[in-house]
């Protein structure tokens, strides 16, 4: 299964690049997948992980599409990790938050996790070459809202807390944003 995931990962985000960069996107979904592969052997949730953004990012794949081809558990899970693009990114991060904070499926928030420790990996090495002119990649490029947004997702997924990969996250989010998270706090 995890096979086929990533075989249909690949051919659905083919030619997409990562977002500000000419790295092909496909790094990340594998990127997930790898993380999720160390914090549980579940095939199902490590092909969720790596099929996480085919719906939200691949007009051609759908939550049926996934279902049909890898279950109901799988669609269940890259469901919860899809966003709505027609919402704007206020509305989009806080309905990530929100959701993340009510799951029940542990399943489902360790794809997040892994999700959100990929992003902040990725903006952790290209903050240290490109300093707050890293954030003009961003639709949102205001660093402080970024910043709550990560802050945010630190509260969401605290019951993850056992985790190292959770304790990774948190540590990054606040070498990320740690700057403004202490204004927002004075």
């Amino acid at each position: 299964m995890i096979d086929r995931a990533i075989a249909f990962a690949v051919k659905a985000h083919e030619g997409q690049p990562r977002k500000g960069t000419d790295i092909p996107y496909i790094f990340h979904p594998i990127e997930v997948g790898m993380i999720v592969s160390r914090i549980t052997d579940d095939a199902e949730v490590i092909a969720a992980a790596v099929l996480h953004d085919t719906v939200e990012d691949c007009a051609s794949v759908t939550l049926d599409v996934i279902r049909q081809e890898f279950g109901d558990r799988v669609a269940r899970i890259v469901g919860l990790e899809s966003e709505d693009k027609s919402k704007t990114w206020e509305e989009r991060k806080a309905g990530t938050v929100r959701a993340l904070k009510k799951e029940t499926m542990r399943e489902a928030k360790i794809v997040a996790l892994g999700d959100k420790l990929s992003n902040i990996r990725c903006f952790y090495a290209d903050y240290v070459k490109l300093g707050d002119e890293l954030w003009q990649r961003f639709n949102m490029k205001d660093k402080r809202m970024q910043g709550r947004y990560y802050m945010g997702l630190c509260d969401a997924l605290s019951d993850l807390s056992d985790l190292e990969e959770y304790k990774e996250f948190c540590r990054m989010v606040q070498m990320v944003f740690g700057d403004v998270i202490a204004d927002d706090q004075s």
